[in-house]
């Protein structure tokens, strides 16, 4: 018992990391690649498909579960992609983008709220009658979602900069 009291800290802390070196990175203007967009929500994607494909058939209401949290992480990575500034270099039509502190602060709570409710789940899976592999897929769908969409909406906006800087 007392291996699990230590390793408590352990797990509250590499989020903490994380959100940290997000908000780090976050705070500083990068260069974006347009080009390169489409690979990470390609690797997410056939990431997930395998993973779901490895599987049996959900249940319904664990089907429910999983389209509501793609459908929230879809609606979320919109939103946290109109929040990333974009801009672009007449002369070179390079581009950077810069994340909200407004963005920043969705993703965090975001993280927070989803590792602590991974917790909770993780421990409650026999009441709440699904298995840990189904919350796994739940919060997997609800990333892939967010993922994906925020870099859409970046490479439409980013595309529309391009093309609006070209014209003139």
């Amino acid at each position: 018992m007392e291996p699990q009291n230590s390793a408590v800290p352990w797990t509250y802390l590499v989020p903490l990391i994380a959100i940290a070196i997000m908000v780090l990175r976050g705070s500083r203007a990068r260069r974006l690649r347009i080009e390169r967009m489409w690979i990470m929500p390609t690797l997410i994607l056939t990431a997930v498909i395998l993973s779901l494909s490895a599987q049996a058939a959900p249940r319904l209401p664990v089907l429910a579960a999983e389209m509501f949290a793609l459908g929230m992480g879809v609606g979320m990575g919109w939103w946290r992609g109109r929040t990333v500034a974009i801009t672009i270099d007449p002369a070179t039509h390079a581009f950077t983008s810069k994340a909200s502190p407004l963005g920043m602060a969705l993703i965090a709570g975001v993280f927070l709220l989803r590792f602590s409710f991974r917790d909770y789940a993780m421990s409650h899976a026999s009441e709440l009658h699904v298995t840990p592999v189904e919350i796994t897929d739940v919060f997997l769908l609800f990333a892939a979602g967010l993922v994906c969409a925020q870099r859409i909406e970046m490479w439409i906006r980013a595309r529309r900069l391009l093309t609006a800087t070209e014209a003139s």
